[in-house]
């Protein structure tokens, strides 16, 4: 029992505590009006399929109009995404599909193969830039990449309709200068992204990578022949 009352003996006097009528103990919590307009305005609950598809949608034809007109700029860095990259490289390997070593079992480019080549490569030159010092994140390269693709993917369509007229020199010629185009197009439109965030005396380190990997598309692109 006197311990019970020792234990007791602080709190004894908070019986005695009044609170003066002079101290207001009402008030009003102001919540900001336009903190939660900013959310409704950025929220995508509540909004209908359709209209996120077309959102996307619109969001991958803007970042392709950034690849066409090559410049500097953070809109593929900023609003990264890689349903561009994945749709250009599932084209380009149905483009590369049907080639004369396709059919003679001499290792053309397969389905499978486009796809490791394209993502592996990415991924190997996003590493090395990372090693470098570079300053942008994972997939914000690997969409940059990606999405630089297009001029190439657009010179094997370019390639499989000159085919069609026949295989010859005047044929080799064309499609010699559509895949030097593109190929020159994506290495530029790739680095002028790029560019500004590696460090400046490693740049040529990290543009190397990035003019083999090209390379390696476009020579795929240059020596595909359609099966007979």
């Amino acid at each position: 029992m006197a311990a019970a009352e020792e234990a007791s003996r602080p709190f004894a006097g908070l019986s005695d505590v009044s609170i003066s009528e002079d101290i207001p103990v009402e008030g009003d919590i102001s919540v900001p009006v336009g903190s939660s307009r900013r959310d409704d305005e950025f929220s995508t609950l509540d909004e209908p399929v359709k209209e996120t598809i077309l959102r996307d949608l619109r969001a991958v034809g803007n970042k392709f109009i950034h690849v066409l007109y090559p410049k500097r700029s953070s809109a593929l860095l900023r609003d990264w995404d890689l349903w561009g990259p994945l749709l250009l490289c599932v084209t380009l390997a149905l483009l590369l599909q049907g080639g004369a070593a396709d059919s003679d079992d001499q290792g053309g480019p397969q389905f499978a193969e486009v796809f490791v080549i394209v993502w592996f490569g990415s991924i190997i030159i996003t590493l090395n830039s990372k090693l470098l010092g570079g300053t942008i994140s994972f997939f914000q390269s690997l969409c940059v990449l990606g999405y630089c693709i297009m001029p190439l993917t657009v010179a094997m369509a370019v390639c499989r309709i000159v085919l069609i007229s026949g295989s010859g020199n005047v044929s080799f010629a064309v499609r010699l200068v559509v895949v030097t185009v593109s190929f020159g197009w994506s290495t530029f439109a790739s680095t002028a992204f790029l560019a500004d965030s590696q460090p400046p005396n490693r740049k040529a380190l990290v543009v190397y990578p990035v003019f083999l990997f090209y390379f390696v598309i476009g020579w795929m692109i240059l020596t595909f022949s359609p099966s007979q």
